[in-house]
């Protein structure tokens, strides 16, 4: 089984990185940590970097998740080799890109590029963010998925997430004590379909609802409360259509043997125990 530790990064492909840059900084409230070779790295905690912007194809989404080391690298290179899942090794240059001493790269059952990386860059520097959005890290992604059961069972089976509850079909599944790391969210194609920063308190999910609300950038979802993880949030969209999530609260899952995954109906109050409901261009 392959062990993943944590979400690490997203890669996303602009074509237009200065308008990215400056959104991530101004709107969503992101620190430069270096723009270089046509990429600008982007920090959210004490990593060096939790999201990379590149000139590039704006379908073009990678996640990273890390791994304990090497040779766990190496068996879950081999897991995936054997499933039928090509796996490609990073290069010297590739690792430096990414700021991580090495990592492979795949396709999960859907098409999404998923990279499993070892030792990946932290920085000497506290997080100092270009506004006060309140954000303490980088979380969790929504993945889209062309077959949701298909997809569990590799996420569930290959790797060692799990599920703490559903949504109708859709998984929220968890890599260590956080209620979710990963969300599967049905689609026709494959993709990135939000990307979650954590903040420190209700307040700042409000205060940014009130300041992107009056810069005309588009709420999709929210503010409300998610009735699975208990998480007050706020969704709205960045360059190319990307979705991002401000959260906090979200529940912690302490007792591993004794939780058992719930089962909500696909119906608006499984999203949201508020009454808020999901703009019709919530999903990319």
């Amino acid at each position: 089984m392959i062990e993943l530790k944590d979400v690490s990064y997203v890669r996303l492909g602009t074509r237009d990185l200065d308008d990215a840059l400056s959104f991530a900084t101004g709107y969503l409230g992101l620190e430069v940590a270096e723009t270089a070779r046509n990429a600008a790295y982007l920090r959210s905690d004490d990593r060096a970097h939790t999201l990379c912007y590149f000139d590039g194809d704006p379908e073009d989404h990678t996640v990273g998740f890390e791994v304990e080391d090497e040779e766990n690298l190496q068996l879950a290179a081999a897991t995936l080799e054997r499933l039928g899942h090509p796996v490609h090794a990073g290069t010297p240059e590739e690792c430096d890109l990414r700021k991580v001493k090495a990592f492979i790269g795949f396709r999960d059952p859907t098409g999404n590029h998923i990279e499993l990386v070892v030792r990946p860059e932290r920085s000497g520097k506290r997080y100092f963010a270009t506004r006060d959005a309140g954000i303490t890290g980088f979380s969790h992604i929504g993945l889209y998925t062309t077959d949701p059961s298909r997809d569990e069972r590799f996420w569930t089976e290959v790797c060692n997430a799990k599920v703490s509850d559903r949504i109708g079909d859709i998984p929220l599944m968890r890599v260590n004590e956080i209620h979710h790391t990963i969300a599967l969210l049905a689609s026709d194609r494959a993709g990135i379909q939000h990307v979650n920063h954590q903040v420190q308190t209700s307040d700042d999910v409000m205060r940014s609802y009130n300041f992107l609300h009056e810069r005309n950038v588009p709420i999709v979802f929210g503010p409300g409360r998610h009735p699975t993880s208990g998480a007050r949030f706020l969704y709205f969209k960045g360059p190319d259509g990307m979705v991002f999530e401000y959260s906090v609260g979200v529940d912690a899952i302490e007792d591993e043997e004794g939780h058992n995954p719930r089962q909500f109906g696909f119906e608006p109050s499984s999203f949201c125990k508020w009454g808020s409901k999901p703009a019709a261009d919530f999903r990319r």
